[in-house]
C-alpha cells in the first residue's frame, strides 16, 4: 500500500471503468432526475469556468444518483458558428486559401473535417475532470437530430408571426463580415477624441448669443455624412427657438432639422447632439421617435459610399431625401475618410476644437476590429409575447433562481427586451430554411418540396434558400428539449423534460438561460397544452478569478488550465502556453516574467479530487471565485488525509473481526460512541447544504469532521482501546468495528466531491465494512438517525478535548515535547469532572500524553505549575524536573533579546522623519504594527521566564 494517494494510477482506470459498465446512464427506477451539460464549443479546450462549473455539477447528479433518482446528465458540445469558421478560414489562409475559392460546400467538408478530428478535445477533458455524464447519448447542435429540431423551430415560430425579416441596426463585424451577438462584443477603454463641429443655420437663424451655427460634439466625424437631424433637450432655453429650424448638414449640403429631446444630455459639451439613425444604436431610437431617415454611407466593409442608402423604419426605400455624398470620400476605409472630413471641415473653417476624450471602443471579440452599427436585412424572433410567460414563470416560482437575487437581473432584462437578431451571414451553422423566387418573395419550410407543397409553387419557378445561417444562441436556445428526441415525443423527453436543474454563469442570463425559457415555453407542451418549463431551478455562480481577484485573460496571463493543475505542468512549458499567441513581444516578456515568478517549479500535479474539492469550497452562491493555488495543495493534503486514515484502518483491521456479521457481541467506547454521535450532525449538515446549492458549506462541513474529528481526536482515541492491553475483546471488537464503518460513511459523504479517492479506498476497505454492490457511486448517500446520537458522549468528549487542549497548551508555552508524558494535578472541579475523570482516565491518558493523573483535595499541597482552566476547574503540570530551568532561562532570555534589538532598530527608523516622510503610508504603519506585535511578545516572554525562575 502506497504512503501516500497517487492520483494518476487510479483516475483513468476508474473512469474507463465507471463509463464501459455503464454507471453514468439512467438506471431506469426512482424519481427522474436530469440535468443539462452548458455545451461547450468544440473550438478550444476547458478553462477554469468550465472546470468549477463541471465539479458543481457532478457533485450535484452523482449526490442525487446516491440518493436513489433516475438521473440523467445530457453532455453535447456546440457547433460555435463563427469561432469555428475562424478557425478553419485561418487554416485555408495560411495555404492561400479563401472559403470563397472553394465554395461552401467544399469549405464545410473542410470544417466538419477539422472538428471530427479536435471535437475531442473537450470530452476528453470532461472525462478527465471525473463528470459522470451519459456518454451514450452525447449530441452536438449541427447533428442530424438538432438539425431537425433546428428547423421544425424555426418554422413553428414564423407561421405564429414570431419570426420576420426586417432591415434594422445590428452588430456589424467589417472584417467577418456578419452580425454578431452583443455577447461577442467587447467594449475596450481607450484614449480618442472629441470633435466639435459647426453646424450652419439655415434661413439665416442665429443663436440666443446671436451665433449663425450650432456646435456638435462627436467621437466618430465621418458618420456626419449620414447625419438626419441635430437634437437638444426639450427644455434647453438656449436652444427653445430653434427646436423646428434647420442647420445645413455641412460638406453634404442636405437640410436637416433641429428637433427636441430627451435622450440629449444638457451638460454634455454644448448641448446639441448629431442624430445618425444608420449608425448609432441611441440614434436609432430618437431617429424612430421622430420619424427621421435612416440614412446610411458605409459599406460592408465599413468604407464610405458613393450613392447613400436611404430607408423608412417600416424598411421601405425613402425616395424624398438627397442620396448624394461628397465624391472624394467614396471608397474610402472609415478611419482614412474621418481624416480627410476633419480636414474638410478645419478648412471649411467649421472645425471649433478637438479635445482628448476616454471612451468605451467596441470591438469584435474573434476579429478584433472596432465594431460598426450597420442596418442590414436581416431575421428576427419578436420576443416581447414570449417575454411574458417567460417573466410569469420565475414571478410563481414555477422556475427558481438560486441565489435568489438573481432574479432581479432576469426581469430587468426581460422587461427591457428587444427583438432578437437570429441571423449570421455566416457559411458553418443551421442555414435558415426560407427560399426566395425572383421576386425576392420569402417562403419558409422545413425543406424547398415543403415549401413548394405549402404555398402552391409550381416545379418550373426558380426557388434560392437564403444564404444566412442561424445565430448559435438559437440552436442552443433549445438545448434542454432537442437533445432528449424534441419534436418526436420520445420516451426520454417524457420522462427527463422539464430537467430539474441547470448551473450556468451570471453572464448568459439573458444570452442563454431566458432565451431557452422563451423558446421552450412556447414550444414544448405537457399533455393538457400547457407550457412546459425548461429546468425548475438554475443555479447561478460567479466568475472564476485569480487569487487578487482579477479576471483571468490570456493578456493578463494569469490564465490556469484546470488540466494543468490536475496533471500537472513544467515550468518551460507553462511559459510557452501562457505566450504563445501574444502580438506585443513586452507583454510576452512581462507574463514570462510573471509566471516564473508565480511558478519557479511549474505547476506540480494534484490530481482531479483535490481541485474539485477547491472548487466546491468556494462555491458560495453568486459570488466570484477568487482561484487560490494554496487551497488545491491543502486539499490535496485533505486526499493523503483520508488515505492515511485507511492506512491505519486496514493495519488494525485486516483479518480481525470487525463485527460487521450482525451479532451484538461488541461494546462502544465513549470515542466510538461520539464519533457515531458526530457523524450524524455532519451527514445532516452536508445534506441540508446540498440540498440548498451551498456547496461551500458542504465542503466545508466534510473537511471540518473528517480533519478535525475523525482523523485528528477519533483515531487517536482508538488507540487508547486498541494498543490497551487490559480492553476485553468485546471492547476492541466495538472499535474497529466503529472504525472502519465510518470510514466507510465518510467515502458516502465525500463521493459527491471527490469520486476517484473515494472509490478506490472503498473497493479496498469494503470487505471490512461488510458494504456490498460493485461501485460506491451506486451505494446510498448517508441519511442522518437522530437516534443515533448520544448527548453524554458529546459532551463528555467536549469536555475531554478541552482538558487535552489545555494540556497542549501549556506543552508549548514550556516548550515540553509532545513525546514527554507528563504528570497531571486537578482541582477545583466539580462532581461530574471527577467522575468524568474517573470513567475516562484511559482516553485522557492516552490524548493527552499523561503519565498520571491525580486529583488534589483541599489541603493538598501544590508543587509549582503551570496551569489551565476548564471552566472552574484547574488543570496543574508541575514543572519540577520537566525541563531544564537553566537552559530554558537562557533560550527565552536570548529569543527576548533578539526582539529587543529588533524593536530598537525599528524604533529608530520610525524617528527618522525623512524615513517617514518618504515612505509609503502602509510601509510605515506596517513597521510601527511589527514594534507594537513584538513587544507585545517580549512582554510574554518575561512572563514565562519569571515562572520557570520561580520553580
Amino acid at each position: 500500500m502506497e504512503k501516500t494517494y497517487e492520483p494518476h494510477a487510479i483516475e483513468r482506470q476508474w473512469y474507463e471503468t465507471w463509463e464501459a459498465k455503464g454507471y453514468f446512464k439512467p438506471a431506469g427506477e426512482g424519481t427522474p432526475y436530469s440535468m443539462m451539460i452548458p455545451p461547450p464549443n468544440v473550438t478550444g479546450s476547458l478553462h477554469m469556468g468550465h472546470g468549477f462549473n463541471n465539479a458543481v455539477m457532478d457533485t450535484m447528479i452523482r449526490y442525487r444518483r446516491m440518493k436513489g433518482d433516475d438521473t440523467l446528465w445530457q453532455v453535447g458540445t456546440d457547433h460555435a458558428g463563427i469561432a469555428t469558421q475562424m478557425v478553419v478560414e485561418r487554416q485555408l489562409a495560411a495555404q492561400g486559401i479563401s472559403r470563397h475559392d472553394l465554395g461552401r460546400e467544399e469549405f464545410l467538408k473542410k470544417v466538419w473535417e477539422w472538428k471530427e478530428q479536435s471535437g475531442g478535445t473537450i470530452t476528453r477533458q470532461i472525462r478527465r475532470l471525473g463528470s459522470s455524464v451519459d456518454w451514450s447519448r452525447e449530441r452536438f447542435t449541427m447533428d442530424d437530430g438538432l438539425s431537425k429540431a433546428v428547423q421544425e423551430a424555426f418554422v413553428r415560430l414564423y407561421d405564429d408571426g414570431l419570426i420576420y425579416r426586417g432591415k434594422r441596426l445590428v452588430n456589424w463585424d467589417p472584417k467577418l463580415h456578419t452580425a454578431i451577438s452583443d455577447l461577442e462584443v467587447e467594449n475596450h477603454d481607450e484614449k480618442g477624441f472629441l470633435w466639435n463641429l459647426r453646424y450652419p443655420l439655415a434661413d439665416g437663424a442665429t443663436t440666443s448669443e446671436g451665433k449663425n451655427y450650432l456646435v456638435v460634439a462627436t467621437t466618430r466625424p465621418e458618420t456626419m455624412l449620414g447625419d438626419s437631424a441635430v437634437a437638444v433637450h426639450p427644455e434647453d432655453e438656449r436652444y427653445k427657438s430653434l427646436t423646428g429650424k434647420f442647420v445645413e448638414l455641412p460638406l453634404v449640403g442636405r437640410l436637416i432639422p433641429i428637433i427636441a429631446d430627451d435622450y440629449v444630455d444638457r451638460e454634455f459639451g454644448t448641448g446639441c447632439v448629431k442624430i445618425t439613425p444608420a449608425h448609432d444604436f441611441n440614434d436609432y431610437e430618437v431617429g424612430k421617435r421622430h420619424n427621421l431617415p435612416l440614412i446610411n454611407v458605409l459599406d460592408k466593409n465599413a468604407a464610405i459610399l458613393g450613392i447613400a442608402q436611404i430607408f423608412n423604419y417600416d424598411g421601405s426605400l425613402n425616395i424624398a431625401v438627397s442620396s448624394s455624398l461628397p465624391t472624394e470620400f467614396a471608397g474610402l476605409d472609415r478611419y482614412e475618410a474621418r481624416k480627410q472630413i476633419v480636414a474638410a471641415f478645419e478648412a471649411a473653417g467649421l472645425l471649433e476644437k478637438i479635445d482628448d476624450h476616454a471612451l468605451k471602443v467596441p470591438r469584435g471579440d474573434r476579429s478584433g476590429v472596432v465594431i460598426e452599427p450597420w442596418l442590414t436585412d436581416q431575421w428576427y424572433v419578436s420576443t416581447k409575447p414570449l417575454a411574458e410567460p417567460a417573466i410569469a414563470a420565475v414571478e410563481d416560482g414555477r422556475i427558481q433562481f438560486v441565489p435568489k437575487q438573481y432574479e432581479n437581473m432576469y426581469f430587468s432584462w426581460m422587461r427591457d427586451i428587444q427583438d432578437w437578431c437570429i441571423s449570421r451571414q455566416l457559411w458553418w451553422g443551421h442555414r435558415i430554411p426560407a427560399w426566395y423566387d425572383a421576386s425576392g418573395k420569402v417562403y419558409v419550410g422545413r425543406s424547398e418540396a415543403e415549401v413548394r407543397s405549402k404555398y402552391s409553387i409550381a416545379a418550373d419557378i426558380s426557388l434560392n434558400q437564403d444564404e444566412d445561417v442561424l445565430d448559435t444562441w438559437f440552436s442552443s436556445g433549445l438545448w434542454t428539449f432537442s437533445t432528449l428526441g424534441w419534436p418526436e415525443q420520445t420516451e426520454f423527453l417524457k420522462k427527463f423534460h422539464p430537467t430539474d436543474l441547470l448551473v450556468t454563469g451570471f453572464d448568459i442570463i439573458f444570452f442563454w438561460v431566458a432565451r431557452m425559457i422563451m423558446m421552450t415555453m412556447h414550444l414544448v407542451k405537457h399533455e393538457d397544452g400547457s407550457a412546459q418549463i425548461p429546468f425548475k431551478t438554475v443555479y447561478v455562480h460567479g466568475l472564476v478569478r485569480d487569487s487578487q481577484g482579477q479576471k483571468m485573460s490570456k493578456s493578463k496571463g494569469n490564465v490556469l488550465d484546470p488540466l494543468d493543475i490536475v496533471d500537472g505542468i513544467d515550468l518551460e512549458t507553462l511559459v510557452q502556453k501562457r505566450t504563445t499567441g501574444l502580438m506585443n513581444p513586452k507583454d510576452a516578456a512581462k507574463i514570462e516574467k510573471q509566471t516564473r515568478k508565480e511558478f519557479p517549479e511549474g505547476i506540480q500535479a494534484y490530481g482531479t479530487d483535490a481541485l474539485r474539492f477547491t472548487f466546491c469550497s468556494l462555491a458560495s452562491t453568486g459570488r466570484d471565485i477568487k482561484f487560490d493555488m494554496g487551497r488545491v495543495e491543502g486539499y490535496r493534503n485533505f486526499c493523503n488525509k483520508i488515505w492515511n486514515a485507511m492506512r491505519y484502518t486496514l493495519m488494525q483491521c485486516e483479518n480481525q473481526d470487525c463485527g460487521q456479521d450482525g451479532s451484538k457481541d461488541y461494546e462502544l467506547s465513549l470515542g466510538d460512541r461520539w464519533i457515531i454521535s458526530k457523524l450524524q450532525l455532519a451527514e445532516k449538515a452536508v445534506a441540508e447544504n446540498l440540498d440548498n446549492y451551498r456547496l461551500d458549506l458542504a465542503s466545508q462541513a466534510i473537511y471540518s469532521f473528517v480533519w478535525d474529528e475523525y482523523c485528528s481526536w477519533y483515531l487517536e482515541a482508538t488507540k487508547a482501546v486498541l494498543f490497551n492491553a487490559e480492553a476485553t475483546a468485546t471492547q476492541k471488537k466495538g472499535t474497529r468495528r466503529t472504525l472502519v464503518r465510518v470510514l466507510e460513511t465518510i467515502l458516502r459523504l465525500v463521493h459527491p466531491l471527490m469520486p476517484f479517492i473515494t472509490e478506490e479506498i472503498w473497493q479496498i476497505i469494503k470487505p471490512l465494512s461488510g458494504a456490498t454492490g460493485e461501485t460506491i457511486m451506486l451505494t446510498s448517500f448517508p441519511e442522518a438517525n437522530d437516534s443515533k446520537i448520544d448527548q453524554q458522549a458529546l459532551n463528555d468528549v467536549e469536555w475531554l478535548q478541552t482538558v487535552v487542549v489545555g494540556v497542549r497548551n501549556i506543552r508549548g508555552e514550556m516548550n515540553i515535547s509532545p513525546a514527554k508524558d507528563l504528570p497531571v494535578l486537578f482541582k477545583n472541579g466539580s462532581d461530574e469532572d471527577q467522575q468524568r475523570l474517573q470513567n475516562n482516565q484511559q482516553f485522557l491518558k492516552k490524548l493527552a500524553s499523561l503519565e498520571s493523573v491525580t486529583w488534589l483535595n483541599a489541603g493538598d499541597i501544590e508543587p509549582m505549575s503551570a496551569t489551565a482552566l476548564v471552566g472552574n476547574m484547574e488543570i496543574l503540570v508541575p514543572m519540577a524536573g520537566i525541563i531544564d530551568k537553566d537552559a530554558e532561562i537562557a533560550r527565552l532570555t536570548k529569543e527576548s533579546a533578539k526582539l529587543e534589538a529588533n524593536v530598537a532598530s525599528t524604533e529608530a527608523k520610525l524617528s527618522n522623519e525623512a524615513f517617514v516622510a518618504k515612505a509609503p503610508e502602509a510601509v510605515v504603519a506596517a513597521e510601527r504594527a511589527r514594534v507594537a506585535e513584538h513587544k507585545i511578545a517580549i512582554e510574554k516572554l518575561r512572563e514565562q521566564i519569571q515562572k520557570i525562575s520561580a520553580l
